[in-house]
């Protein structure tokens, strides 16, 4: 098991191989990656993928 920035794992590999192993459309992992999302990519030893986003608690939306 490997965690990767999502930045960095989108470097490596591409933003569509990074979408489609995440099971997310190409444009999502693009606005993330503009929005400096802190999202952490685990790499599991059986090949497969799966992510996790460290966020504030209480999140608070600064959209207004």
């Amino acid at each position: 098991m490997k965690k990767t920035p999502l930045p960095e794992l989108v470097e490596r590999i591409g933003q569509t191989a990074v979408a489609k192993a995440l099971g997310v459309s190409s444009p999502a992992i693009s606005k993330a990656v503009r929005n400096e999302r802190d999202i952490q990519v685990i790499e599991h030893d059986d090949g497969t993928f799966t992510a996790e986003e460290v966020r504030p608690f209480p999140s608070q939306n600064t959209a207004a």
